[in-house]
């Protein structure tokens, strides 16, 4: 049986040899996690400050919660806002976030479902109804007391007019009196 040699190039092993370099850095680097933002460093500082343990071992809704808001901060930070940017993305992600609507509700019909019969909810805003042609937020008013409960009654419908921005007003409410 014969052997068979082939002579390779010098420079076309060296060329070879520097792309797999190339490539082993890349893939390196890839997995190096970046250092910890301002923003990472101050969020995890404010949890430590209210109690939490970052790198608490056993499972639960906290864990969760501070893992959920750490993501969240991250994937935000990789973001690169700057001043004036920051602000609007996060004013416009918790509206959003919130199911609240970024702009005027129109009243018109393709903003409601009816839910029973006669009786309308928007579909932009879940606090705000319409009966009888009278359209009203369930949340115009938020009663608070000194303790800082807040609660709602029937007294917390206001009426509205279209265009609407959905706004609630606070009252605060004296100790003596339990229910308004």
């Amino acid at each position: 049986m014969d052997e068979c040699c082939y002579a390779v190039e010098p420079t076309l092993i060296q060329k070879f040899n520097d792309k797999i370099r190339l490539l082993f850095n890349t893939i390196k680097y890839k997995f190096v996690k970046p250092p910890k933002t301002n923003l990472i460093l101050h969020a995890e500082n404010e949890l430590k400050v209210l109690g939490y343990d970052l790198n608490e071992k056993e499972e639960g809704p906290n864990k969760w919660i501070v893992e959920n808001i750490m993501e969240l901060l991250e994937v935000f930070s990789k973001q690169g806002h700057s001043g004036f940017s920051a602000p609007y993305c996060i004013k416009l992600f918790s509206k959003l976030a919130n199911f609240e609507p970024i702009c005027p509700l129109t009243g018109k019909d393709d903003e409601w479902v009816e839910y029973s019969n006669g009786k309308f909810q928007n579909k932009r805003c879940s606090h705000v109804f319409k009966e009888n042609g009278i359209a009203y937020d369930i949340e115009g008013k938020i009663f608070r007391q000194s303790n800082g409960c807040c609660y709602q009654n029937n007294n917390s419908n206001v009426n509205i007019t279209f265009p609407y921005t959905p706004k609630t007003e606070y009252v605060d409410v004296p100790d003596s009196i339990k229910e308004v």
